[in-house]
């Protein structure tokens, strides 16, 4: 909880000396937010860690390789840094460059995601015969 808050403190700081420094300084104002993003991110990277490590043991309980585990977790951070990357240029007025930077990390998420698809298919077949 005691995150949580402080992620809306900062959240809402930078918008506000944001949206000031904009009028004057559009350069400052993106550097402003993309800094509070980074210690956002930094504040929340103890989470993601914690998520990591129970997905971890649930596999292992499981009786799953952790390769299997590995395509989840390289997608998931795929689409969290396309998204941000994608927010950010559009911030910065680039929608043109937000969409490409979408559709790459819609394809390299897919890339990530095929070692999986290749063991479920691999189970699939297993099963089958």
């Amino acid at each position: 909880m005691e995150g949580a808050v402080k992620l809306a403190a900062v959240a809402v700081t930078a918008a506000v000396l944001s949206g000031v420094l904009r009028k004057n300084t559009p350069e400052l104002a993106l550097l402003l937010v993309l800094a509070a993003g980074l210690w956002m991110l930094t504040l929340a990277a103890g989470a993601l860690g914690a998520a990591a490590e129970l997905m971890k043991e649930l596999a292992g309980r499981a009786g799953m390789s952790e390769v299997l585990l590995e395509p989840v977790v390289k997608t998931v951070a795929l689409s969290i840094l396309t998204r941000l990357t994608a927010e950010l240029c559009r911030a910065a007025g680039e929608g043109g460059l937000a969409a490409f930077v979408e559709a790459a990390g819609t394809a390299l998420a897919l890339a990530a995601a095929l070692p999986l698809v290749r063991a479920v298919a691999q189970l699939m077949g297993e099963l089958l015969i």
